[in-house]
């Protein structure tokens, strides 16, 4: 597996070099797990004989928030363009999980939550049920990732193959890549779950970007097909961000407007997880 660094896992190698020690304890993965470490003259020096020079890590630590993916010794910001879409993708260190950034806006929560909390929230919300669940907005994967935890199928859609590039150099998503339960699908969400059986799953996460990056994965057509393909009984939990926020609330009561307007009679506010909760 790659070195995958940001600055917070950087600054105690560079302490133990200022502080004169030979060894320290450090984290290769963005905090997911921890190794010790030679500290030498010319670098660091890890398990496998591989070896970090200063430089290298002295300019990750120049850089807050960003992730770095350590390719030869040098350091390579994760970060991808696509033209298609004319957005720019990058991964954010956070105090636990990354978030990805589109356009500079973060995918998560990361605000008295890290992006892993965040998604235990959403799932939580959405509790209890083990069958099929559909996640229409695969990003780093962490909401396909926890549900495959109960559910016997996954099926998650990602608009841009960029968004998984930027996944699969991300230790925190390397189960989307691995897990046998989660199925990938390459498309737009709006387009994909026209083309699906109907009642083939018994919940579904729908967490799209915000409304200014794909306002039509918030109208009544998309609600539809959500409620066509979901089963009697299922339970769809579609994340708007802060409900109490002025931008918030109006997204979330076009929301249950449309939602009711679809099919859905019962929606329950979750402010807890930022979204709502709806029940066919």
């Amino acid at each position: 597996m790659p070195v995958v660094l940001s600055a917070a896992h950087v600054r105690p190698l560079l302490q133990a070099r200022q502080e004169g020690r030979g060894r320290a304890e450090a984290s290769l993965d963005l905090g997911l797990t921890t190794d010790q470490v030679e500290i030498e003259p010319q670098g660091v020096l890890l398990p496998d004989g591989e070896r970090l020079p200063w430089p290298a890590l002295e300019e990750v630590a120049a850089n807050e928030t960003a992730c770095f993916v350590i390719e030869n010794g040098t350091p390579e910001r994760i970060q991808r363009f696509s033209t298609e879409l004319n957005r720019h993708y990058s991964l954010m260190a956070t105090a636990g999980a990354p978030t990805l950034l589109i356009s500079g806006i973060p995918m998560h929560r990361i605000k008295g939550v890290d992006p892993h909390q965040d998604t235990l929230l959403k799932m939580r919300a959405i509790a209890p049920g083990s069958g099929p669940v559909l996640d229409t907005a695969t990003g780093l994967g962490y909401t396909a990732i926890e549900a495959a935890r109960t559910a016997g199928h996954v099926l998650t859609i990602e608009l841009d193959p960029a968004v998984l590039d930027i996944a699969r150099l991300n230790p925190w998503s390397r189960a989307l890549f691995a897990n046998p339960r989660i199925e990938q699908m390459v498309g737009d969400t709006f387009d994909v779950v026209q083309d699906l059986p109907g009642a083939a799953f018994s919940r579904i996460i729908h967490d799209p970007p915000t409304f200014s990056l794909a306002g039509e994965l918030y109208s009544t057509a998309c609600y539809r097909q959500l409620y066509r393909i979901l089963r009697h009984g299922g339970r769809v939990f579609h994340y708007i961000g802060d409900l109490e926020s002025k931008s918030g609330h109006g997204v979330m009561k076009g929301a249950i407007r449309r939602l009711q307007e679809a099919g859905f009679e019962r929606v329950v506010r979750r402010p807890e997880a930022f979204g709502l909760l709806a029940y066919k």
